[in-house]
């Protein structure tokens, strides 16, 4: 199998991406014909000010062109399989502060397109489309100034979602852009490993995530980190990132680097002065066997649904040797009540978003337990997943459940007391499902002696 660097010094293969959309498109209508159109995502300026905000690319135009340029264009003939990408123009007044653009020339020499031509001529282009011809758009991503008046058939749903369900199924390109994603993250998270220790606030750490991500070739963040400490860890999406560490547990870091528009999710749990208390280390090892045997039943059509409630059985089998449970384990999982420790979803699809497409969640799900899953029903080979099981020591969350009755006779409060600084455990690896098993592309530490053993310097 060719290296990840060998794989990448190849192209984006957007034209194999567009057959299989149009392969899609055909089992949901064999008459599918015409022409694909995409938008990449326009120059916006901040409000109240002449500076351009920042930008980020539709992940539809890329994933059929591999472009990351802003104001850019896309078709893609049906019939004959050409694709055509239109850039924006050489204009000289711009060129005075931002430099030369790409050229057609460069640019049909960096992406897997047919032919490039400047955004002067789109209209001209869709103007020759066939008669009788098709259009296939995404709803409020055509420019006002575009117009499809020579096609008799217009719709503005199908693309979407047959890129969408496209998108969960990686291949050889994309899966490498995951794993370069992750070797940066890994070197960032190894920073923070040995930064900790001797940091003062949340945000020194965030900045060095940040720095060591840039240094190593991942410009973007792939969404904005969680720098957690104390109890802090316990708000599943935390954002200050800005408290002091001084008297604090534990540190959360939920964080990962953007690759070309391809994400890694990643995360680490571990004691800021260099040493797990009993208490949190009883419940990392929880979350450990939580992780380790949901991974294991990974494969092509393992039951994501299943897994999740398997990583519901062990967290209560954990919880109920510390004594914070009691009672009967499957009493325990018939009312839910491990929720409140274990509110969210066991992972999701990851790729060009970090919650990527194609999982089909339920969020009007009666049932607590699966309500925030956001990955239902089998996984197929190819997919990337996120396996991230937690526990949450969160009195918002739990104190209803000690007020209910149904709940509070399977929790001892007294137990529970001694866990409120530990905050919360996470641990997230982003792994690639196969026919029979799966590979782990996520290599950040998570043994406790080896975290250890880097926070300490030794």
């Amino acid at each position: 199998m060719a290296s990840t660097e060998a794989i990448l010094k190849g192209k984006y293969p957007a034209k194999a991406h567009a057959k299989r959309v149009v392969e899609y498109m055909r089992k949901k209508n064999p008459d599918v014909g015409g022409v694909l159109y995409l938008e990449g995502q326009k120059t916006h300026m901040i409000e109240d000010n002449d500076g351009e905000a920042p930008f980020r690319q539709r992940r539809y135009f890329y994933y059929l062109t591999g472009c990351e340029l802003p104001d850019s264009y896309y078709t893609y003939d049906i019939a004959t399989e050409k694709s055509t990408l239109f850039i924006p123009p050489i204009e000289p007044d711009s060129v005075i502060w931002s430099g030369l653009p790409l050229s057609e020339e460069e640019a049909l020499s960096l992406y897997d397109i047919d032919e490039v031509q400047t955004t002067k001529e789109v209209n001209a282009s869709l103007a020759h489309a066939r008669a009788s011809s098709s259009v296939w758009a995404i709803a409020n991503q055509v420019s006002d100034h575009i117009t499809f008046l020579e096609f008799n058939k217009k719709d503005f749903t199908l693309l979407k979602e047959a890129i969408e369900e496209c998108r969960v199924v990686k291949d050889e390109y994309e899966i490498a852009l995951i794993k370069k994603a992750n070797a940066i993250s890994t070197i960032a998270h190894t920073e923070v490993l040995k930064k900790v220790k001797s940091a003062t606030n949340e945000r020194e750490l965030e900045a060095a995530f940040i720095e060591r991500s840039i240094a190593n070739g991942a410009r973007e963040q792939a969404y904005h980190s969680i720098v957690a400490s104390g109890t802090a860890a316990a708000t599943l999406h935390y954002v200050k990132n800005n408290e002091p560490l001084s008297g604090k547990l534990n540190l959360l870091l939920d964080a990962g680097g953007e690759f070309n528009c391809y994400a890694a999710d990643i995360t680490r749990t571990f004691p800021i002065n260099g040493k797990f208390s009993s208490e949190s280390r009883a419940i990392y090892d929880i979350v450990l066997q939580m992780q380790y045997v949901c991974t294991n039943m990974l494969k092509a059509g393992a039951i994501w649904d299943t897994i999740h409630l398997t990583a519901h059985e062990i967290a209560i089998e954990g919880l109920l040797k510390l004594g914070i449970l009691q009672g009967d384990k499957e009493d325990i999982l018939k009312t839910r009540t491990s929720v409140a420790f274990f509110p969210h979803g066991l992972g999701h699809y990851l790729g060009m978003d970090t919650h990527d497409t194609g999982g089909h969640p339920n969020y009007e799900d009666k049932d607590s337990m699966f309500r925030y899953l956001r990955v239902r029903g089998p996984v197929p080979a190819g997919s990337v997943i996120t396996v991230e099981p937690g526990i949450y020591f969160c009195r918002f969350i739990i104190e209803p459940y000690l007020r209910d009755p149904v709940h509070a006779q399977y929790i001892n409060f007294e137990v529970l007391n001694k866990y409120w600084e530990v905050g919360g455990v996470r641990i997230e690896d982003n792994i690639l499902v196969t026919a029979s098993g799966y590979e782990n592309l996520t290599t950040a530490v998570k043994d406790v002696v080896e975290m250890e053993k880097i926070i300490n310097g030794s």
